[in-house]
């Protein structure tokens, strides 16, 4: 960790990749089997077909949720930590199998489990309900899915909870880890 002595770091938050990977499979087949439960108690059946078109569209729709999940933290991270842009970054590490946003800037405790957050709200649980208003079973399974692809963000959230609002936390440049710091 770069401008930081190890005396400065409080604590580590580190998540389990292959756990948080195993929790988000699991959570995907069920918040796909619920929200379908749903959907038919809703509107009585539902019918996704399985065309060429249909397909590449639910695969572009997919990806795009994933790089708006993380353009997502870089809102948070500006508007809750108010963090210049010219401090963050994004990407994909195909090493690790994951996409990820980070800021060089230490956030307070309380901007940072709000940017982990705001991503389940806005590609996750608004796709969900749109999908219900609109009567598309495709874009109700898409949000299940990047509610699930938020594994690793709630399992981040949960550990930050022991701490106080006003701590700084600074997050990792290419690790899923968090620094606690004094």
């Amino acid at each position: 960790m770069e401008n930081y002595e190890q005396e400065d770091i409080l604590s580590v938050i580190e998540i389990d990749l292959k756990k948080v990977a195993w929790s988000s499979l699991i959570m995907t087949f069920s918040f796909s089997i619920i929200g379908m439960i749903i959907y038919i108690s809703l509107y009585g059946s539902f019918q996704i077909t399985f065309s060429f078109v249909d397909l590449l569209l639910l695969f572009f729709g997919y990806v795009l949720l994933i790089i708006l999940h993380e353009c997502f933290h870089l809102v948070g991270f500006w508007f809750f930590g108010k963090v210049p842009w010219s401090s963050m970054n994004y990407g994909v590490n195909l090493k690790m199998g994951i996409a990820y946003a980070t800021t060089s800037i230490p956030l307070p405790n309380r901007a940072m489990k709000k940017a982990l957050l705001l991503p389940f709200w806005t590609t996750g649980v608004l796709p969900v309900i749109i999908g219900y208003s609109i009567q598309s079973p495709m874009l109700v399974l898409l949000g299940a899915w990047l509610i699930a692809g938020a594994a690793g963000d709630f399992a981040m959230y949960k550990d930050l909870r022991k701490y106080p609002p006003n701590i700084l936390i600074k997050d990792d440049p290419v690790k899923p880890k968090l620094y606690v710091m004094k």
